[in-house]
């Protein structure tokens, strides 16, 4: 049997600790994220989402418990390894989608790969077949000003798996935009995902979205439980 892609025991995290004004955020929240699978985590705004998927993410550190990637122990690992980790395992979507306005989408998705060691001519041909896999190949070219949210949306999410990541952290993916083209870009997720065996976290107000993924687990005081 396969190591979990995600593993995440008894994940602590508390800001502003021993004061007045102490928050305890997480309360041992465990996470097990298997090859392929993904996962809705549902709570309302302030409930910690953001902290659990930057934790999982490697861009944070818990105050205790164990973050597990592919089964290689990440908690106590330098900050060099930390980021190769995150680089190589690790694909990020967000509300916004980030894209560097100076860019092209093509080059946006090839910037990843180039800083991963790749070369030139290995990049353009994945972002191509990235864009290509989620409709907006013509738009290649094109800056993301001149680009529509959706598409803006699309093409974040090639350059999250520009690297070819086992998993993928995505933080209100579709919360900044209209219902059909959330649900268009969700849909475009979810094929893209099914298509490359990706393993997925996604935090969602849409309780609909949610409802199309394998399960959902939700953060209630701290604590994932199944939702």
């Amino acid at each position: 049997m396969s190591d979990p892609v995600l593993s995440l025991t008894g994940i602590e995290k508390v800001y502003n600790a021993g004061k007045p004004n102490e928050i305890r955020v997480l309360r041992g929240a465990n996470l097990e994220l298997k090859a392929g699978e993904i996962v809705a985590l549902v709570a309302p705004s302030g409930a910690g989402k953001s902290t659990l998927l930057h934790i999982a993410g490697l861009l944070d550190t818990a105050d205790s418990g164990t973050v597990m990637i592919g089964g290689k122990d990440m908690t106590r690992r330098s900050d060099r390894r930390r980021t190769m980790a995150r680089r190589e395992d690790v694909g990020f979507v967000y509300q916004f989608h980030h894209l560097l306005p100076e860019f092209t989408a093509l080059e946006n998705v090839m910037l990843p790969q180039l800083a991963n060691g790749a070369s030139r001519g290995e990049a353009k041909a994945r972002a191509v077949d990235l864009l290509s896999r989620v409709g907006v190949a013509e738009r290649a070219a094109h800056r993301p000003a001149d680009m529509s949210g959706g598409e803006q949306q699309r093409v974040a999410f090639c350059r999250a798996l520009a690297n070819a990541p086992r998993l993928m952290l995505a933080d209100e993916p579709t919360g900044n935009l209209d219902p059909t083209t959330a649900d268009q870009v969700f849909n475009t997720l979810m094929s893209l995902a099914r298509e490359t065996g990706l393993s997925a976290v996604i935090a969602t107000h849409n309780l609909e979205l949610a409802g199309r993924m394998d399960r959902q687990v939700k953060l209630d005081e701290g604590v994932l439980v199944p939702a």
